[in-house]
């Protein structure tokens, strides 16, 4: 099972991925959206904002999120690492219930760019 530190680590390095993406999905993580990644599995919430091409994590809550915020997923921290490091496709992994993504519908249009 992975851990806080690695959940943690694998959103920095999505930070990174899309801070230097280009095209169309430098266009998607150009968004200024609040975020919150749940990790299921370790019962914690990583709560920030997705602004300037990249997540900025601004608090780890034990629980789920305290206010609801534009954007919210929610895996386990094994799949958010897997999902990450490209062991796991966001698309197979969304349709089998194993991710969950809510936004709104424009967000939604955005997103699907940088989820491809």
């Amino acid at each position: 099972m992975a851990t806080i530190e690695e959940c943690r680590a694998a959103l920095e390095k999505l930070s990174e991925n899309m801070r230097g993406a280009e095209g169309d999905v430098r266009a998607a993580a150009s968004l200024d959206r609040s975020v919150s990644c749940r990790i299921t599995d370790l019962d914690v919430t990583f709560a920030g904002r997705m602004t300037g091409g990249r997540i900025l994590v601004q608090d780890t809550l034990a629980g789920p999120p305290r206010e609801k915020a534009q954007i919210r997923l929610a895996m386990t921290g094994d799949d958010l690492v897997a999902l990450v490091g490209g062991e796991l496709h966001f698309a197979k992994a969304w349709g089998s219930g194993r991710v969950r993504l809510e936004a709104g519908l424009r967000d939604l249009f955005h997103l699907r760019k940088l989820l491809r």
